[in-house]
């Protein structure tokens, strides 16, 4: 089971920092206060979802029929992530 990268804090939901890295092969480790990718921020369906789109060369054509959803659906699902990812964007930029 894959598990998924927190980014909102369970305690008073702010959006979550990335503190130190590590190399599995040496152990270095780099610390500091890193932001998440804006990606990490959409939940595993939507980012599997934005996977299978750039493999489909962007065509909600082949999207729809690889989904078995009708073009309109899928076309809102991709205006969904779109809405979400301008919003989270916002919110990174206004928290620099």
């Amino acid at each position: 089971m894959q598990k998924n990268l927190p980014h909102i804090c369970p305690s008073c939901a702010a959006t979550l920092k990335v503190k130190s890295l590590v190399c599995e092969k040496c152990t270095t480790e780099v610390t500091g206060i890193f932001s998440l990718p804006l990606l990490a921020s959409l939940t595993q369906q939507e980012q599997d979802f934005i996977i299978d789109f750039v493999i489909s060369s962007g065509s909600l054509k082949i999207m729809a029929q690889k989904l078995g959803l009708s073009y309109p659906t899928v076309r809102n699902l991709l205006d969904d992530i779109i809405q979400k990812i301008e919003t989270n964007q916002k919110n990174q930029n206004s928290n620099k």
